[in-house]
């Protein structure tokens, strides 16, 4: 038993199929245009199963049952687009802290090294207690992001 039924008005139907005889259109877009298309159960739908939906355009089950839920609750403009990104990506350094790291990696390197390394400058940023603990990898992608070089 379906939980959520989609049930298209004519000028929906009418955008989705202009949507999917256009020639230059996102794949995904298409698909999930299509999806949507064979998922209607109004008087003019086909009304397939997610099943039968998932064969004939190659998508997961549970693909077509996320497009169907997205445009009950939220429309069919929503369903037809990539869902954003629910994470928060919370940065490990703020700007001092950053400016700080590339301050260091543009001074000398410690006495026997003939440059710094990305642990080097990790240990030496965690010694100096800027920060409790970083990982080499953030080092990277610092002084990546401001175009700068440890050599």
């Amino acid at each position: 038993m379906k939980k959520y039924i989609v049930t298209l008005e004519n000028e929906e139907r009418a955008q989705l199929l202009e949507l999917v005889r256009k020639k230059i259109v996102a794949a995904r877009t298409r698909t999930h245009a299509h999806v949507l298309l064979q998922a209607d159960s109004g008087p003019e739908g086909p009304n397939w199963t997610d099943e039968t939906i998932s064969e004939v355009f190659a998508v997961h089950p549970l693909t077509v049952a996320n497009i169907r839920r997205r445009c009950v609750e939220e429309g069919v403009e929503v369903a037809l687009q990539r869902r954003a990104p629910r994470r928060q990506y919370l940065r490990k350094l703020d700007g001092g802290q950053e400016a700080h790291l590339i301050a260091l990696a543009c001074s000398d390197p410690p006495l026997g090294q003939k440059r710094w390394t990305l642990r080097l400058l990790r240990d030496k940023f965690v010694e100096l207690q800027v920060v409790e603990s970083l990982c080499h990898e953030t080092v990277r992608q610092t002084l990546k992001k401001m175009l700068s070089s440890r050599g």
